[in-house]
């Protein structure tokens, strides 16, 4: 799956940046400066460099030996949304402060980190067989840990865009009427659902959620005008409308402020310990925070991960 071949030709030139470039700059200077590593900010969208991140043997002895036989980590994620996870201009390469985060973790196991792409909603049941650990911005829900644990790494809210100047007066209190773009399997698609029957319920006019599984794709809707609004984690909104030269524009605040995680085999207590000591390694000597100061992301930081954190509603 190849981030450029999504985009509509229409829009190209507006969502390119966000989804497709990387600087011509190879690789990234200083890895103990995050500032001089600043991507989200030059355009050299080439990623955190953390090849000095050591192994630390006695975390890494709790990993499983599923997961150490082939000496790498597999991890499953959708490299669609920026700038958590999407890909550079190769088309093939996955880049974002998720892929950092995860580079560094395979680090601290001493594994090679085999980040794959996959579509959003084939994550979690193929986490445990086909991929070692999903990260992917999974908001932490009660219908997610019934499937699966998760180790919280990010915080992140949700926000509303539309096209600059908000033609279709569009009124996040009342969306009946309007059409809604979102990602397949979000919480946000969810939430969107659920405004949906209570405008049918009210009997008022229908609200059009149009559900797609990139969220470039999602973006490029309301762009081209066949959605008047889209919803998802405030990190990949911003980050999106940065990259569209003024033509759209966030809707208010971010709202919901919810803890992300890491998706882990549901059980698997080892590897959660695993994931968690190891995370908490690199917030502790600063590489968890520079990796998301390169991207823009340091709002988002926590403080401690914690193991199947209690979840949203949605």
């Amino acid at each position: 799956m190849q981030a450029g071949k999504t985009l509509k030709s229409a829009v190209a030139f507006m969502l390119g940046a966000a989804m497709l470039v990387t600087g011509a700059a190879c690789g990234t200077s200083d890895a103990d400066d995050a500032s001089s590593q600043s991507g989200a900010k030059s355009g050299e969208m080439t990623g955190y460099d953390v090849s000095g991140v050591k192994k630390d043997d006695a975390i890494a002895k709790l990993v499983p030996d599923y997961v150490t036989k082939d000496g790498k980590l597999t991890i499953g994620m959708d490299t669609s949304y920026a700038p958590a996870e999407f890909l550079a201009s190769d088309g093939k390469t996955p880049v974002g402060f998720d892929v950092d985060i995860a580079k560094a973790l395979a680090g601290v196991f001493g594994l090679e980190a085999d980040p794959e792409t996959a579509n959003f909603d084939s994550i979690i049941p193929s986490v445990g067989s086909k991929y070692d650990i999903g990260i992917s911005s999974f908001t932490v829900t009660k219908e997610r840990l019934e499937a699966v644990d998760f180790v919280s790494h990010f915080d992140a809210g949700s926000a509303w865009a539309v096209k600059k100047g908000n033609p279709q007066k569009v009124d996040t209190s009342n969306l009946c009427g309007k059409k809604v773009a979102v990602q397949t399997a979000t919480m946000q698609e969810t939430a969107a659902n659920k405004m949906a029957k209570q405008c049918k319920a009210d009997g008022k006019p229908t609200l059009d959620v149009i559900s797609s599984k990139l969220q470039t794709d999602v973006t490029t809707n309301v762009a081209t005008g066949k959605a008047d609004v889209f919803y998802a984690d405030s990190p990949v909104a911003g980050y999106a409308i940065a990259q569209t030269n003024g033509e759209l524009e966030m809707l208010g605040k971010a709202e919901g402020i919810a803890p992300e995680g890491i998706v882990v085999k549901k059980g698997d207590k080892q590897m959660d310990e695993a994931l968690q000591k190891a995370l908490q390694k690199l917030i502790d000597d600063g590489t968890y925070m520079k990796i998301l100061k390169y991207w823009g992301v340091e709002d988002g930081a926590i403080s401690k991960p914690e193991i199947n954190t209690p979840g949203t509603d949605e």
